[in-house]
C-alpha cells in the first residue's frame, strides 16, 4: 500500500494544500497536518465524500445500445465468367445515453415538459412547456392549439410507440402519448398534466408569459384547477370542463398537417409488450394521433436515419447550412448544370470565401536529414514549383522529385515564414539512447595514451622498448602508416598506448586519435626540434584538451645546448614546461638506451591517478573503431578500443552502419581472448560489412533492432551523400560550362586498412588544381577484384594498390583492356608518382628565347620572289623554321617568320655568326638597309606541382 503525504498529494492534484486538509477531515479522514501520510483506503474515502456532496453517488448506468443486422445478396461474375452470390452483412451499432435532467432545469422549468418543436415551427426558438389545467381558452387561441404539441406523463401506465419491425433509434428520452378518453373520464391526482406552447403565441399575448412563469415556478406536482374543483360542490360543472377541454384537444390531433421529423428529435421506444397490447380498443381519433406524433417527434426506424444523412449531405453540397434564420453560404465553386453552363446562383452571395485570400499560416516543420521537394511542399502545404521557384533565386537548379539536404531544406522553409526544426522522427536511434542507460558500479580504469609527433622522430622505436618489441623493423619505409593500439602492462600498472603516424597524410588519424586519448605524449626529436605535423599535433591537443607530456628523444645523441633549443621552440607554441613554471613536464629519453622511459611511465601513471579515470565494467560493451580492414578469408575485421562495459565473445554489436554477432576476438598479439574490458584494444571478427574508422560500437540484445538501426544508416548515408553529390553537380554545371580545357584523372583506391585509404584519398584530393581534376570514383579496403577493373574499363581510370594485390582473373582483364595498376607499400611512392602524372597533365609553359641576331646590309628586288635581304650573322644562329622580329630604329615594327634562307644559291638550314645570307619574309616586304632582325625560338617547359 503507498502512501504520500497531503502536501505531496495536494501538490498531484494541483490545488493548494489547507483545501485538501479542510475536505479530508470533512470526509472522515484523520489527518490534522499537511504533513500527515494519506492512504490509498483514505483517498477512496475522500472520493465517496466528493461524490455524495455533489449528487453523483447513486447515478446508474443510463446507457442504451442498438445493433441492426442487415443481410443482402449480390452476384458477381469470376474469371470464368460464373455468377457468384456472396452475402454481405451489415451491422449498424448506436449507442444512446440519457441525460441528467437536472441539467437543464432553469428557474423551476422542468426539461421533461419541454418538447422539440417541428419544423413548421422553425421562426420559434423556444418552446415553453405549461400545466394543461393552468390554461384556459383565453390563454390559448386558435393558432396556440394548432401550433402545439400535447404530452403527458404517468407514472402508473407508460405507452411506448414502436415501428413495426420493433427497433427504435433515440438520443433523449420522449415523453409517452396521453390516452384522451382518460381525460375524458377524470384525472389522475398522481398524473401531471402538461401542454407545450410555442414562443410566438406568447409574444402575440403578453399576459401568456406572466401566466407560464407563474405556473413553471411551482411545484411539477402541482394538483390540476380541476382537481380543487371536484373537491367543490361543483363537480358537474368541472367535468363539463374536462370534456370541452379533451373536445378541443381531440379536434386538433385529428385535424390533418405535413410534419418533418427534426434531426434532434430522437425518443427512446420500446417494443409493444402484452400490457399494451390490451388498449387497442381506442377511439379513430386516438389512433390518428399516434400515427401523427409518430411520423412527425418521433425519429425511430434506420431508414429516416439515413435519409437525414443525405439531407446532411446534399446541404453540404449545395454548400448550405440552416443553424440560423438565414441561408449562408459555405464556400462551394458554382456547379454545373446539365446544359453544360455554370449555375451563377451562389456567386454573388456575401458569405461565397472562394473569392477570399487565404490567411497565412505559420507552421513548424520537421526536417529530416534528406527531404525531396516534393516532400518539403507537401509539408508547407504549397505547390512544389513554388519551392523550385524559391530555390531558382538562392542560385539552385532542381527539380520535383530531387532530393534535398537538411540545411538546404531549412533555408527554404525560412524563406516561405515558416519554423524549421531539424527532426528526427521515426529515427531507430532513439533506442540507442534508451538502451544505452546502466547502473552499473564504475571501477579505475587503465589510461589510453596517445603518441604523436613528426616522421621519423622515434615514435615506434619509444613503443618498442617499452613494449620489448621489434615493430619499426617489420613497417614499409620504416615508418608508421596505420594507427596501432597496444595495452602494455608494467611494474606500476597497465597502460594503453595508441601509435599514430607521423607523415602529413595521416592528419585524420592523428585527430582520430587525439580525440580518444586521455594523455598525450608529444614526440619531439631533440636533434631536429619542432617540426610541422609538431604543430599540428600540437593543435590536435589544444582543441582536444588533453594533457600532454613532452618526450625528448634521441637524447643520447644530442647537447644540452640542443635539448634548451627544443625547448624555446615549444615555448613559442605555448607548451610551458614545468622548469619554466609550467604544467608540461619535459622528459629526455632515448630509445636505444631506454634512459629516461622510466620516468615517463610514472608520470603517465601520475597524470591518469589525478585524472581518476573510471569506466562501468559490469554493463553492454561500448567502444569506438580505431582501424577496420577486409581479409579474404576472415572478412571484415574491425580494431576496436573498448571504453566502457565488457565485450564477450557471441555479442551482437551495432558499429556505424554495419553490424554482426562477433565470432572471434584477438589481442594486439594474435591471441584469441573471450572478453575485454575497458581500455583494451581488440580485433574482433563477424560484421557484415568493413566498418569506417571513427564508428562508434554498441552492445545490443535484439538483432533485429541493430539490422533495423544498421538499415536506416545506410539509407540516411547514401540520401545525404546523394545530395551532396547533386549539390556540388549543379555548382559546377556553369564552370564546366564556360572551361571545357579542365583534365580529369580518375582513380581506384584499394588499402589494405581503412585508415590508409582515408589518407590516401585525401592526400590524392589535395593535388587538384585548376587545370587538372583528380577524381576519386571508387576508394575501399580490400584485394584488387575484377569488378574493380571492370569500373576502370568504364570510366578510363587508373587503379592504386597499398599493401593489397589483384588476384588473377583482375590481372588478364586489366592487361587485356591495357588498364594501369599501380602497387605501392609507402605512402611517399603513390604520392609522387602521381603527383608526376599530374604535372604531365598539365598544359607545358611556352617561353621565347632569342638565338640569333641579324643586320641588314642589302635589299634586293626579285620579280619571281619579292624583296631579299642581304644579311650578316653578327650572333648566334639562323634557323630557316625559327621566328623573326624586325626591329628599326630600336624599334620592333613586325614579327614573323622567316620565307626562305640562303647562302649563294643554295638553300640552307642553318646560318651561324660570323657569315651571310639571304633572308625572304614571309608576308613581309618593306625592309630597308640597316634593320636588324631578332631571330628567337618559343619553347615549351613542362610544368611541375
Amino acid at each position: 500500500m503507498s502512501s504520500v503525504t497531503v502536501a505531496q498529494f495536494a501538490a498531484e492534484l494541483n490545488m493548494p494544500s489547507n483545501i485538501l486538509l479542510d475536505q479530508l477531515k470533512s470526509a472522515g479522514v484523520n489527518v490534522k497536518t499537511v504533513k500527515d501520510f494519506v492512504t490509498d483506503s483514505d483517498k477512496l474515502k475522500l472520493l465517496g465524500s466528493l461524490r455524495r456532496a455533489n449528487g453523483e453517488g447513486n447515478k446508474k448506468d443510463q446507457k442504451i445500445v442498438l445493433t441492426k443486422r442487415k443481410t443482402t445478396e449480390i452476384y458477381q461474375a469470376d474469371a470464368k465468367g460464373r455468377s457468384r452470390t456472396i452475402q454481405v452483412e451489415v451491422l449498424k451499432k448506436r449507442t444512446f445515453i440519457k441525460k441528467d435532467q437536472s441539467r437543464y432545469q432553469v428557474d423551476g422549468l422542468d426539461i421533461s415538459s419541454v418538447k422539440p418543436q417541428s419544423i413548421d415551427n422553425l421562426n420559434d426558438n423556444k418552446v415553453l412547456s405549461l400545466p394543461i389545467n393552468n390554461v384556459d381558452d383565453n390563454t390559448l387561441g386558435k393558432d396556440s392549439i394548432d401550433d402545439s404539441i400535447i404530452t403527458k406523463q404517468n407514472n402508473e401506465s407508460i405507452i411506448n410507440l414502436t415501428e413495426d419491425n420493433n427497433m427504435a433509434s433515440n438520443r433523449h428520452e420522449s415523453k409517452v402519448l396521453p390516452i384522451i378518453e382518460n381525460k375524458v373520464q377524470g384525472f389522475n391526482k398522481e398524473s401531471d398534466k402538461s401542454i407545450l406552447i410555442s414562443k410566438s403565441q406568447i409574444m402575440k399575448n403578453p399576459k401568456n408569459e406572466t401566466n407560464i412563469r407563474r405556473s413553471s415556478s411551482q411545484n411539477h406536482a402541482i394538483k390540476p384547477k380541476n382537481e380543487k374543483l371536484l373537491d367543490s360542490s361543483n363537480k358537474d360543472d368541472s367535468r363539463k370542463f374536462a370534456e370541452n377541454e379533451a373536445a378541443a384537444l381531440r379536434e386538433m390531433l385529428v385535424r390533418p398537417r405535413k410534419v418533418v421529423s427534426s434531426p434532434d428529435n430522437f425518443s427512446t421506444s420500446k417494443p409493444l409488450g402484452k400490457k399494451n397490447l390490451a388498449n387497442k380498443k381506442e377511439t379513430k381519433s386516438s389512433i390518428v394521433s399516434k400515427k401523427t406524433l409518430k411520423s412527425s417527434d418521433v425519429s425511430s426506424n434506420w431508414s429516416d436515419e439515413n435519409n437525414r444523412k443525405k439531407l446532411v449531405e446534399k446541404d453540404r453540397k449545395i454548400g448550405v447550412h440552416s443553424d440560423s434564420e438565414e441561408w449562408k453560404v459555405v464556400g462551394v465553386k458554382s456547379s454545373k448544370s446539365s446544359n453544360g453552363k455554370y449555375s451563377r446562383s451562389l456567386q454573388n452571395n456575401k458569405g461565397n470565401v472562394a473569392n477570399q485570400q487565404q490567411e497565412f499560416i505559420s507552421r513548424v516543420i520537421n526536417v529530416p536529414e534528406t527531404i525531396s521537394v516534393a516532400e518539403l511542399a507537401h509539408k508547407m502545404s504549397i505547390k512544389a514549383a513554388e519551392v523550385i521557384k524559391n530555390l531558382m533565386k538562392l542560385g539552385q537548379m532542381v527539380t520535383i522529385n530531387q532530393v534535398l539536404d537538411q540545411e538546404t531544406a531549412m533555408i527554404v522553409v525560412e524563406e516561405f515564414g515558416h519554423t524549421a526544426i531539424a527532426s528526427r522522427i521515426d529515427d531507430p536511434e532513439i533506442f540507442l539512447d534508451i538502451s544505452s542507460v546502466s547502473n552499473a558500479d564504475s571501477i579505475q580504469r587503465a589510461p589510453i595514451v596517445t603518441v604523436m609527433g613528426h616522421v621519423d622522430h622515434g615514435k615506434t622505436s619509444l613503443l618498442d622498448y617499452i613494449r620489448r618489441t621489434k615493430v619499426t623493423s617489420s613497417e614499409a619505409g620504416g615508418i608508421t602508416q596505420h594507427i596501432g593500439a597496444y595495452n602494455v602492462r608494467t611494474d606500476i600498472g597497465s597502460i594503453t598506448f595508441l601509435d599514430t603516424p607521423g607523415h602529413e597524410a595521416f592528419a585524420s588519424m592523428r585527430a582520430r586519435g587525439a580525440r580518444l586519448t586521455d594523455i598525450v605524449v608529444l614526440v619531439v626529436a631533440s636533434d631536429d626540434g619542432v617540426m610541422p605535423q609538431t604543430r599540428e599535433a600540437i593543435n590536435h591537443v589544444k582543441h582536444a584538451n588533453v594533457p600532454v607530456i613532452v618526450a625528448l628523444t634521441k637524447a643520447d645523441k644530442s647537447s644540452s645546448a640542443n635539448l634548451d633549443k627544443v625547448k624555446q621552440e615549444l615555448i613559442t607554441e605555448e607548451i610551458i614546461p614545468e622548469e619554466y613554471g609550467g604544467s608540461v613536464p619535459f622528459i629526455p629519453v632515448s630509445a636505444k638506451t631506454g634512459d629516461g622511459i622510466d620516468i615517463l611511465l610514472d608520470n603517465i601513471i601520475l597524470q591518469s591517478d589525478v585524472l581518476e579515470l573510471k569506466a562501468q565494467v559490469d554493463s553492454p560493451a561500448k567502444g569506438i573503431v580505431i582501424e577496420a580492414s577486409l581479409d579474404k578469408g576472415r572478412g571484415p575485421i574491425a580494431t576496436v578500443l573498448v571504453q566502457s562495459g565488457t565485450l564477450k565473445k557471441g555479442d551482437i554489436v551495432l558499429v556505424g552502419a554495419t553490424f554482426g554477432r562477433i565470432r572471434s576476438m584477438l589481442d594486439e598479439n594474435g591471441n584469441s581472448i573471450e572478453k575485454a574490458g575497458p581500455s583494451i584494444p581488440v580485433e574482433i571478427h563477424g560484421l557484415t560489412d568493413v566498418p569506417s574508422a571513427a564508428d562508434f560500437l554498441v552492445v545490443l540484445s535484439d538483432e533485429r533492432k541493430a539490422r533495423e538501426i544498421a538499415l536506416f544508416r545506410q539509407g540516411k548515408f547514401r540520401d545525404s551523400k546523394l545530395a551532396r553529390k547533386q549539390s556540388d553537380k549543379m555548382e559546377s554545371i556553369f564552370d564546366n560550362i564556360t572551361d571545357s580545357s579542365v583534365q580529369v584523372l580518375s582513380i581506384i583506391v584499394k588499402s589494405d586498412v581503412q585508415g590508409s585509404q582515408e589518407a590516401i584519398s585525401s592526400s590524392l584530393l589535395k593535388l587538384s588544381n585548376n587545370e587538372v581534376c583528380i577524381k576519386i570514383i571508387h576508394a575501399a579496403v580490400g584485394g584488387i577484384s575484377d569488378n574493380d577493373v571492370n569500373l576502370a574499363i568504364a570510366s578510363n581510370a587508373v587503379i592504386i594498390g597499398f599493401n593489397v594485390r589483384a588476384d588473377s582473373i583482375a590481372k588478364k582483364n586489366a592487361e587485356l583492356n591495357n588498364i594501369n595498376i599501380r602497387y605501392y607499400s609507402i605512402i611517399y611512392d603513390a604520392i609522387n608518382d602521381i603527383k608526376q602524372a599530374v604535372s604531365g597533365m598539365l598544359i607545358p609553359e611556352k617561353k621565347e628565347e632569342v638565338i640569333g641576331l641579324v643586320e641588314v646590309r642589302e635589299v634586293y628586288s626579285i620579280s619571281k620572289i619579292g624583296k631579299v635581304a642581304g644579311c650578316m650573322v653578327l650572333d648566334g644562329i639562323v634557323r630557316k623554321d625559327s621566328r623573326v622580329r624586325l626591329i628599326r630604329n630600336n624599334v620592333v615594327t613586325w614579327t614573323g617568320q622567316i620565307d626562305s634562307l640562303k647562302r649563294f644559291k643554295d638553300d640552307v638550314k642553318e646560318v651561324r655568326s660570323g657569315f651571310d645570307c639571304g633572308i625572304t619574309l614571309k608576308g613581309y616586304s618593306d625592309i630597308i638597309t640597316k634593320d636588324q632582325m631578332e631571330i628567337f625560338e618559343i619553347r615549351e617547359i613542362a610544368r611541375k606541382l
